[in-house]
């Protein structure tokens, strides 16, 4: 049995406990105690008193200790990017957002990325050691790039991965931003259901948990639900050249373009978020209608995964309408018993669910790499 393994289980929130190693490594109790006792001594972990006793004991959780290290993240959107200083026992020691344009290509927006992680890091003690990236793109997470990008063209067959590493000497992690954010809800919920994360911002992404871990799909593209063909979006034209996808009709983007149709001019979806709450009847009724689009696809979703939870982020998660939007139509489009104990709701995680994502991968990658790490 690997301590390591043990190490990166405890590290990242997959385990807490002893029952949750024994699972996990398929280990017997005796056994897991055994090890667990031996990294106490060792002084790699240790025993945190967490909840109210119940005539006992009061529960107790597994806790890394945090030895001085940290790993680097970002979460990069279209025109901005949320860097994450994240200790090796999981604490966020600095979650920043700074400006960032991915248009840019590649080479300048990820220089950009590690010159705002270098900054962040400075008065934090210890070591980098590894660091991961969220994008807003089709990611093969094997080879680190950017895969078939209608948006980021500039990025396609770009390797991201070894771009870090050759920049920070550090293990690099590349991830899809709707993949991080599932993984960074589903380990800050206590229930932690099989789920599908939304992400409804300028872009319409998702990402799929299954057994505590991203379901990626054979290529990779698991939950890319932006480019599905709807009969409410008619025959728009697609950033991906197709016509009719639910992102024409049901992203922060496509409502923008909808609204300067209609001679109504929002910039961008966070003014778009803005004008909406601010009670709008044209961007109101865009939004709600929204919902409805993406709830119409999301029903066969539900219905063929059986989730336990849904989970909405991104901008337009910020408006009820959109979410209740959504609400009724999985209601509507999906089977009793599917929706039965069905959690709909938007992501606790708000802004931070992809840097707390990311930064689980980052721990992983750190466990698992050689790497001895260095300031960034």
């Amino acid at each position: 049995m690997s301590g390591e393994r043990m190490v990166e289980l405890i590290s990242t929130g997959a385990a807490t406990s002893r029952a949750d190693l024994a699972r996990a490594l398929g280990l017997s109790p005796s056994t897991v105690s055994q090890r667990v006792r031996e990294l106490l001594d060792e002084d790699v972990i240790y025993e945190h008193s967490v909840g109210v006793s119940r005539g006992g004991r009061r529960p107790r959780e597994l806790r890394l200790r945090d030895g001085g290290g940290y790993v680097g993240v970002a979460e990069m959107g279209s025109h901005h990017a949320r860097i994450g200083i994240i200790g090796l026992n999981g604490e966020r020691h600095v979650i920043e957002e700074v400006e960032s344009d991915v248009a840019r290509g590649p080479v300048p927006a990820l220089d950009d990325v590690v010159q705002a992680m270098r900054r962040l890091a400075e008065p934090v003690p210890g070591s980098l050691r590894a660091v991961a990236v969220a994008l807003a793109a089709p990611v093969d997470s094997v080879n680190r790039t950017v895969v078939q990008a209608s948006r980021l063209a500039s990025w396609n067959a770009f390797p991201v991965g070894e771009h870090l590493e050759d920049l920070l000497g550090v293990p690099a992690v590349v991830e899809n931003d709707a993949n991080a954010m599932a993984l960074g809800e589903h380990f800050e919920r206590p229930d932690r259901h099989d789920s599908v994360t939304v992400k409804a911002g300028t872009a319409i992404g998702a990402g799929v948990i299954v057994g505590g871990r991203i379901y990626r799909g054979a290529t990779g593209s698991a939950g890319d639900i932006t480019h599905t063909r709807i009969a409410g979006a008619g025959d728009r034209p697609c950033s991906c050249g197709n016509f009719g996808c639910l992102e024409t009709v049901a992203s922060g983007a496509g409502i923008v373009q909808l609204l300067a149709e209609r001679g109504i001019e929002v910039p961008t979806t966070g003014a778009l978020v803005s004008v909406a709450g601010q009670g709008d009847p044209e961007a109101m009724t865009l939004v709600r209608a929204a919902g409805g689009h993406l709830g119409e696809v999301l029903s066969t979703v539900v219905n063929f995964l059986n989730p336990g939870a849904v989970y909405l982020g991104g901008a337009l998660s910020g408006l009820e309408p959109f979410v209740a939007a959504v609400r009724s139509r999985l209601y509507e489009g999906c089977h009793p018993l599917v929706t039965r104990n069905l959690v709909i709701e938007p992501t606790r995680t708000a802004a931070d669910a992809g840097v707390i994502g990311a930064g689980r991968l980052a721990l992983t990658a750190a466990f698992a790499g050689e790497h001895h790490g260095r300031k960034p």
